[in-house]
């Protein structure tokens, strides 16, 4: 069986590393991985997208609409954005956070109000505020690494698993703080 994993985020949360770190992880775990990924205008806060899939044999990298297991979104809009993705007893786990894309900086379109429980009418939604955490560790750049700690459970792997990737896989000067963030979101979830 295959494991359908979509990260959703603005340029500059993690997007990419975090899939990195879930396709790492799943070889580990000794799984065909594919990981696929989709730049926007990531370098202007434009919308960031990538797939992991993982399981005994995986052919294509790509998540078809309506077969993402686990949508990790690290901005609500983007969940709301990508939710049509997410298969029916899939999971979507979202950062509460806004980040305004160009179009409502500039006024042409308004953020819409309470994306959360919009998504939690047809979706199972877990929110966390992985930008506050990061903030009280002291390095707003560790959000993905606590957002994915809170995903994890819906993912897969035990924790030495994924401590072990995100020590490999993050630069060196960063692997505690970023160890202790993913800890921070493993244990909000267990």
């Amino acid at each position: 069986m295959t494991k359908n994993i979509m990260i959703v985020g603005v340029g500059g949360q993690g997007t990419l590393l975090t899939s990195r770190i879930i396709g790492k992880a799943a070889l580990a775990e000794g799984y065909d991985v594919k990981i696929s990924e989709v730049h926007g205008m990531a370098q202007r806060g434009g919308s960031v997208v990538t797939f992991v899939r993982f399981g005994e044999k995986v052919n294509e990298p790509v998540v078809e609409e309506g077969q993402a297991d686990v949508i990790i979104a690290f901005e609500r809009l983007e969940a709301l954005r990508y939710a049509h993705f997410l298969k029916k007893d899939g999971v979507i786990v979202v950062n509460d956070c806004r980040i305004d894309p160009m179009t409502v900086v500039i006024g042409a379109k308004t953020y819409p109000e309470n994306i959360i429980e919009i998504l939690k009418k047809e979706h199972s939604v877990y929110a966390i505020d992985g930008q506050s955490v990061a903030l009280e560790l002291g390095n707003s750049k560790v959000l993905n690494s606590v957002v994915l700690g809170y995903a994890a459970t819906f993912i897969g792997f035990n924790e030495q698993v994924w401590l072990d990737t995100v020590s490999s896989t993050v630069p060196a000067k960063t692997v505690d703080i970023n160890k202790k963030a993913f800890m921070c979101g493993y244990e909000a979830n267990h």
